[in-house]
């Protein structure tokens, strides 16, 4: 197959283009890089700045659609690929259908229907725009509202994932809410996530426990890497000769994993159900992640005997608990740290999820 792969986010399309690779395909990526991440690709589309960057950018990839076309398969990591205002992004589109066979949209990120979904359905316990039945107000929650809601930004996204042949998600977050709106065409898939690494497990010999946690400046608050960072500092302060913080904000990826290794636990994630990206890296390098670990994530991989992460709710109490328990348990940490490890190449190998993706492919392209 001859596949094209549009946009990024923390490596996802990365990671599978490259198992893609190994199975035999044409593979080309295509991106900003996901801004200061930097991720690797073969074409890059990332907007310039200045007065006039608007239309240089329109403008290049104009001149680029003679090398989107002719694929079997094009995978879009969102509705919303091409870095220009909605009314634009159609023409894109548009071409991307009429000149390739099979559009894969993903299910990856935030559209009208996750915002529709958190406003109107509150498919869970907690999410990104409520906790319980109290509605968030926090400012990067509202963004995404006004961003999506009764705007031609949340038409254009609707247009794309009901016109998109096929709906893969990653998490079970995506995989609930989706499969609400889209039943025939939403199909859950996890993340991919290098296993292999060079990398030594960073066993723990009795020292002081060492919490990492990385800061995203824009996405702190949505994400609530604010409170876990309330949190972690408290708990820091207090028991200062038995742990300590390794804190990172806004780093390429390169850099942000290389940061991590030396690490034992890492926080992310506070109103997730799932561990992301970034918290499946951490564990497949044996660092034990504080984050979203919900029974329902467990559930769908039909994972019954390995938990290894330490679950919290979206509070900063229940945050300070959890890295208590922690440092009071650190006998625990190297069995949690094995768990980790199995629980990524169990379930997360980047080669077994293109393998996965590979199939999908085949039964959209037969129809």
């Amino acid at each position: 197959m001859r596949i094209l792969y549009f946009g990024e986010y923390s490596g996802l399309h990365t990671l599978l283009a490259r198992g893609m690779k190994e199975l035999g395909h044409t593979v080309t990526t295509v991106g900003n890089g996901n801004m200061f991440h930097d991720f690797p690709r073969d074409i890059d589309i990332q907007r310039g700045s200045g007065r006039l960057s608007g239309v240089k950018h329109y403008l290049r990839l104009l001149s680029l659609l003679p090398k989107f076309r002719n694929y079997d398969i094009v995978q879009l990591i969102n509705p919303e690929c091409f870095g220009l205002k909605a009314e634009r992004e159609y023409t894109f589109y548009r071409f991307l259908r009429r000149h390739n066979r099979r559009i894969i949209t993903g299910a990856f990120g935030c559209d009208w229907y996750w915002v529709d979904d958190g406003l109107n359905h509150k498919t869970f316990r907690y999410g990104d725009f409520y906790i319980g039945d109290k509605m968030r107000t926090d400012a990067a929650a509202q963004e995404f509202i006004d961003d999506y809601y009764d705007t031609p930004k949340g038409e254009y996204t609707r247009y794309v994932m009901e016109d998109a042949d096929w709906i893969p998600t990653c998490v079970y977050e995506y995989q609930a809410c989706y499969s609400r709106y889209f039943p025939d065409k939403t199909q859950f898939i996890p993340l991919p996530i290098e296993t292999n690494h060079d990398t030594p497990v960073h066993e723990f010999d009795g020292r002081r426990v060492r919490f990492f946690i990385g800061i995203d400046k824009k996405r702190s608050q949505y994400k609530g890497t604010d409170i876990m960072l309330s949190a972690l500092e408290e708990v820091v302060a207090r028991n200062a000769d038995l742990c300590e913080m390794v804190k990172v904000e806004s780093l390429p990826y390169a850099e942000y994993e290389k940061s991590m290794n030396s690490c034992d636990v890492m926080l992310d994630q506070l109103y997730s159900y799932t561990p992301s990206m970034n918290s499946l890296l951490a564990m497949s390098k044996g660092i034990v992640v504080v984050g979203g670990g919900e029974p329902e994530s467990y559930e769908l991989l039909q994972e019954d005997k390995l938990r290894p992460i330490i679950n919290v709710v979206p509070t900063r109490e229940s945050v300070i608990e959890q890295l208590e328990w922690i440092i009071r348990h650190p006998h625990l940490l190297n069995q949690l740290k094995a768990d980790s490890i199995a629980y990524v190449k169990k379930h997360h190998d980047f080669r077994k999820v293109a393998q996965a993706y590979e199939a999908m492919y085949e039964r959209v392209l037969k129809g």
